[in-house]
């Protein structure tokens, strides 16, 4: 375990002094993409490279490789690449060749460009098409940010390539760390941080994704499929695969991204996590308006931070009404707030055995109008498994303290959960964070649904609606009173004993100036 997390921080200290060598001509959030979509080549080119490989040895050519051959001879063996793996690289082509060519390459601009242009195209017309499609399309090899001239921005593209290639990133087949995955996870973490708002958006701190997973996986050691609704970078999906073992979630990994960069980035991540194209949909749309899953609901398991208090058409759109995901509640989220529209679109595409487990801004939780009526649709009709506090300054980019609904259909009693997890957290850098303990003790809380002083409350749903249907934590779950108690007796003997000594020290000064009077 220590050799692990020893390889993960030099790992992490190598990205850190890459970042910091090559972003100062460009915007740190922008340059991103540079450094996310070479690792990204890197990764593909060793993945491919050691599949062919290792499929010759096993025919016992134990000398073979892939990296030497010829692009003329490599290219008779494509289909049968593309359908197991999803794409093709020429040799020619691998991170490595480009690489060692790149400093004498005065066009490497254009080579790269033709490189990205072929791995794309090799997927055209194959199942595989979709997941590959526009992949490379925010690594602009041509962008002034660069440089001003095709010198200057070459010379930056062979710097990023070899800073990318001395990343030690260990043998795909026996690294003890999951490198790729790893180092990419970091960098967004890091941009994210850097970016405000523009990163809070879309990236979701691992350890609020843990959570989640965990509380959508409690009781199951399979899940058939995930769902995201706004699936951002990926990061939330790919927990599953982490928690479960990616062989046990069956039938795939599934989202919808309105943003196409973070579109781009939530598919390159599941492949840099060894999710084969065949096991993950990511779509590029809005949900809400054009959701693209309909014929693969409904989901076992469906994790979500959908962006909070976000504009969209409501009542301004006649059809959304009459939607089946929104008409049960008889009432549109108002257009200047969407929480509620993404989750009652969840709860539509949630299966009956199903558990969504969703963040959302805590106005959702109490404000009136067409929110409050959505409400009582959920807890009218025993939807609302449990509401978690969680403590605020999580989020980059976000202070305020979100929450967390969890959503089921087959709940036993119509009763609801409240967690008030708000001091669960430990203070790092200028952020909170919920470490392994805080994860663990909000996990069974969630799991054994009792009442716990301070921190738990199973509540009755008809208490709720006395409440009208208010779902804040701290309308119940009651906040431990931390002032110190005095002890009022205590008190009162102890001032007397205060002014009995104040007498006594009076008297004697009394008597040591009246001797000096004397």
């Amino acid at each position: 375990m220590a050799n692990k997390e020893q390889e993960r921080q030099e790992l992490h200290r190598a990205i850190w002094a890459i970042a910091n060598e090559l972003r100062g001509s460009v915007d740190g959030w922008d340059f991103k993409s540079y450094v996310l979509g070479f690792l990204f080549y890197r990764f593909i080119s060793e993945d491919l490279r050691s599949y062919i490989n290792k499929g010759e040895q096993d025919y016992g050519n134990a000398d073979y490789d892939y990296a030497a051959e010829q692009d003329s001879v490599a290219v008779e063996g494509k289909d049968d690449i593309v359908a197991e793996k999803g794409y093709f690289i020429l040799p020619s082509q691998l991170f490595e060749n480009v690489r060692k060519r790149a400093a004498s390459d005065e066009n490497l601009n254009v080579t790269l460009a033709q490189v990205f242009d072929s791995i794309e195209g090799s997927a055209n017309g194959t199942p595989s098409e979709e997941d590959f499609k526009g992949l490379f399309d925010d690594i602009d090899v041509n962008s002034k940010k660069l440089g001003n001239t095709v010198a200057e921005r070459n010379n930056k593209l062979c710097k990023i390539m070899e800073r990318i290639g001395d990343l030690r990133l260990g043998n795909l087949q026996d690294n003890t760390i999951d490198a790729f995955g790893d180092a990419y996870e970091f960098l967004m973490t890091m941009y994210a941080s850097n970016a405000g708002k523009s990163g809070g958006e879309f990236f979701t701190p691992q350890e609020v994704s843990e959570l989640l997973a965990r509380i959508v996986t409690t009781g199951r050691t399979q899940v058939n499929k995930v769902y995201d609704p706004a699936c951002g970078s990926g990061s939330l999906l790919l927990k599953f695969a982490k928690i479960l073992g990616p062989e046990n979630v069956l039938n795939g990994f599934y989202g919808q991204e309105i943003n196409i960069t973070t579109y781009n980035l939530a598919r390159i991540n599941m492949i840099l996590h060894n999710v084969g194209f065949e096991k993950f949909d990511i779509a590029l749309g809005d949900t809400l308006l054009n959701p693209y899953h309909w014929d693969d609901q409904p989901f076992d398991a469906i994790v979500s931070n959908p962006p909070y208090s976000t504009k969209w058409e409501g009542d301004e759109n006649p059809l959304l009404i009459n939607d089946p995901r929104f008409a049960p509640a008889g009432v549109l989220a108002p257009k200047s707030k969407a929480d509620l529209a993404f989750t009652m679109h969840m709860l539509h595409w949630l299966s009956t055995s199903g558990t969504a487990a969703i963040v959302e801004f805590p106005g959702v939780l109490y404000r009136g109008g067409a929110e409050g009526k959505i409400r009582k649709y959920l807890v009218d009709n025993n939807y609302v498994d449990t509401v978690i506090q969680l403590p605020d300054n999580l989020f980059f980019g976000v202070t305020i303290a979100v929450c967390i609904i969890v959503l089921r259909k087959n709940k036993s009693e119509a009763k609801t959960l409240f967690i008030d997890a708000s001091g669960e957290f430990v203070h790092e850098g200028n952020k909170n964070k919920l470490s392994d303990e805080n994860i663990a003790r909000i996990h069974k809380a969630y799991a054994e649904k009792r009442d716990e002083a301070h921190f738990t409350k199973l509540v009755d749903n008809s208490a709720i609606a006395e409440n009208d249907y208010n779902l804040s934590v701290s309308s119940y779950v009651e906040q431990e009173d931390k002032r110190e108690k005095i002890d009022i007796v205590e008190l009162n003997a102890r001032i007397e004993k205060i002014v009995a000594r104040e007498a006594e020290l009076r008297t004697a000064i009394d008597a040591i100036i009246k001797d000096l009077e004397i």
